[in-house]
C-alpha cells in the first residue's frame, strides 16, 4: 500500500470536522465511509476496534478517534495531522457562534435551523449505532451481552462508565467468537 500523505489525512479530518454537527458519534459514520469504505486505509475490524478502545478511555470521541486513527495510519505525525484537522473547524465555528449567538438566540430562523439540525443528528447517530451493532454483534453471546447492557442502561440506569467496565470484564472472561450470527458484516 502506498504511504498515506499527512496532508490527505489533515484535509479529510478538516472536512469531517467542518461539516459534521452532533459531536463525535455523528462523525463516526463519515470517518468510516471515508477511510474504510472509500479509501480502504482501515479494515472494518480495525475501525470497530478503535471505536471500542476510544469508548473505554476518557476524552472527546472526535479527538480520540482521530488521534488513534492518525497514529495507526502514520504514527505521531499522522495523529497530530488528524487531531488538528478535526479540531480546527469546531474551534472556529464555536468562536463564531459564541460571538453572535447571544444576539441571535431568539431569532426564529436560527431556532428553526437548529431544530432541523438536531433531528438530522439523531438519525446520523442512530445509523452509526446500527452499523456498529451489525459489526459488533457477531455471535449469540455478543447479542445476549448487548441486550444485557441495554437493560442495564435503560432499566437499572447504570452509568455508561460502569457498563463499559462491565463489558470489558465480560469480554475478558468469555469467548464471543463462537456461534456466529448470519448477517452481512458490511
Amino acid at each position: 500500500m502506498q504511504k498515506i500523505r499527512l496532508r490527505d489525512l489533515f484535509l479529510i479530518f478538516l472536512r469531517i470536522g467542518g461539516f459534521t454537527f452532533g459531536g463525535g458519534y455523528a462523525m463516526l459514520p463519515l470517518i468510516e465511509k471515508e477511510l474504510v469504505e472509500e479509501r480502504k486505509w482501515l479494515s472494518g475490524q480495525d475501525f470497530l476496534d478503535i471505536i471500542a478502545v476510544i469508548q473505554g478511555i476518557p476524552g472527546i470521541i472526535a479527538i480520540n478517534s482521530s488521534l488513534f486513527i492518525g497514529y495507526k495510519l502514520r504514527g505521531i505525525l499522522g495523529a497530530l495531522s488528524c487531531v488538528l484537522g478535526i479540531s480546527l473547524p469546531p474551534i472556529f465555528i464555536i468562536t463564531l457562534i459564541a460571538e453572535f449567538l447571544l444576539n441571535l438566540q431568539h431569532n426564529a430562523l436560527i431556532v428553526s435551523l437548529f431544530t432541523g439540525i438536531r433531528a438530522c443528528v439523531v438519525v446520523i447517530i442512530f445509523w452509526a449505532g446500527y452499523r456498529m451493532g451489525k459489526k459488533a454483534i457477531i455471535s449469540y453471546k455478543s447479542l445476549f451481552y448487548t441486550v444485557g447492557m441495554v437493560i442495564g442502561m435503560m432499566v437499572f440506569k447504570l452509568h455508561p462508565i460502569i457498563l463499559i467496565g462491565l463489558a470489558g470484564i465480560i469480554g475478558i472472561f468469555t469467548n464471543t467468537e463462537s456461534e456466529e450470527l448470519n448477517h452481512d458484516h458490511n
